[in-house]
């Protein structure tokens, strides 16, 4: 696909705290690659990556495909740049929650990034795919599995486990993200709940259909 040349432009928000292999597992998705060396992220980044969507209906059959450019922004975990991270919520339509499987401060902080996606996103109850990242570190593994569905299910999220260093199903969180997203879209008669911008079909901004008239078309009633 040439630059221009995509049916759907959308946007992913990597978020969690410092440390716990936001990069790595971007870098993982769009490359293939892994790479130990990351320095810590300062501020915002984000990386690229064209893919072809088929839907499914529910009687099985698969839909046209459709050819998106994914977005993947990359977040600073630290508290000192979380004003500029709830910057980019409002941007996003959906999101990557990480933590490290071996540092449980890191899965106890994710109840306030929920709290935060729910203040600062595009509406109360935005697409969301929890990731306990690090999972070949199993000898150091400091949460249990239980724990971690528990807390996905309370949520109402799906929950992988995923290694940026080997590529376990970091593929398929960013793929079980993005049919969510297409599914709301699909559903969503209303297009006012999409973030200005955030989608564009063949090259050209949708941001007519993006701009909330009023409060209650903004919390994506769909």
């Amino acid at each position: 696909m040439s630059d221009g040349d995509y049916d759907y432009l959308i946007k992913f928000l990597a978020l969690g705290d410092s440390g716990v292999g936001k990069t790595s597992f971007l870098y993982q998705y769009t490359d293939g690659k892994f790479n130990s060396k990351f320095i810590t992220t300062v501020g915002i980044d984000f990386r690229e990556k064209r893919v072809v969507y088929k839907s499914t209906g529910p009687d099985g059959t698969v839909g046209r495909g459709q050819r998106i450019h994914i977005q993947l922004w990359d977040t600073a975990g630290q508290e000192r740049f979380r004003s500029l991270t709830t910057a980019f919520f409002r941007d996003a339509m959906g999101f990557l929650l990480l933590f490290d499987l071996t540092n449980e401060q890191s899965f106890l902080d994710v109840r306030n990034w929920m709290s935060q996606l729910q203040t600062h996103a595009y509406c109360e109850n935005p697409d969301i795919i929890l990731c306990g990242n690090k999972s070949d570190l199993e000898d150091q593994r400091a949460v249990k599995a239980e724990s971690a569905r528990e807390l996905a299910e309370k949520y109402g999220v799906p929950y992988f486990e995923t290694s940026a260093a080997n590529g376990e199903n970091v593929s398929r969180a960013v793929e079980v993200l993005l049919d969510l997203i297409m599914k709301r879209m699909e559903r969503c008669v209303d297009k006012s709940w999409i973030p200005d911008g955030m989608v564009r079909t063949n090259g050209h901004s949708t941001s007519n259909l993006a701009e909330p008239r009023d409060a209650e078309q903004s919390k994506c009633g769909c």
